[in-house]
C-alpha cells in the first residue's frame, strides 16, 4: 500500500526558513515525478515545485529563487526548503506523487498525482 506523509510544517516569521519533508512508503521518488502543492483558506491548491526522475526541477514563479525541492539519494523522501519565507506563503503544503516520470507543462495539475499526504501546516507571521 502506498503512503506519502508530509512534516516540517509550523509557525515562522517572515523572513525564516522551513524544510518540508515527505516520506514515501510503497514506492520510489526516483522513477517519477514528484510534486509540492499548497492550498491557503478559502483559495484553490497550487503547485508550488515539481521534481522529476532526472532530478530537474521547476517552480512557480512566486517561490522561484526562496524555495528548493530536492529529494535524499535513496529516493524515499522528497524535501522542500523554504527560505525568506512571506506571509503569502501560509497554506496547508502537500505532497504528491503519480505514474508520471516527467513533470511536463501539466505538472500543477493536481489530477495527474495518484497519491497525496495528509499535508502539514506553514504558517508565516509578518
Amino acid at each position: 500500500q502506498v503512503q506519502v506523509v508530509e512534516s516540517g510544517g509550523g509557525s515562522v516569521q517572515a523572513g525564516e526558513s522551513l524544510r518540508l519533508s515527505c516520506t514515501g512508503s510503497g514506492l520510489s521518488f526516483g522513477d517519477r515525478a514528484a510534486a509540492w502543492f499548497r492550498q491557503a483558506p478559502g483559495k484553490e491548491r497550487e503547485g508550488v515545485s515539481c521534481i522529476e526522475w532526472t532530478g530537474g526541477s521547476t517552480y512557480t514563479d512566486s517561490v522561484k529563487g526562496r524555495f528548493t525541492i530536492s529529494r535524499d539519494n535513496a529516493k524515499t523522501t522528497l524535501y522542500l526548503q523554504m527560505n525568506n519565507l512571506k506571509p503569502e506563503d501560509t497554506a496547508m503544503y502537500y505532497c504528491a506523487a503519480g505514474a508520471r516520470a516527467y513533470c511536463s507543462g501539466s505538472w500543477r495539475v493536481p489530477i495527474n498525482y495518484d497519491y497525496w499526504g495528509q499535508g502539514t501546516q506553514v504558517t508565516v507571521s509578518s
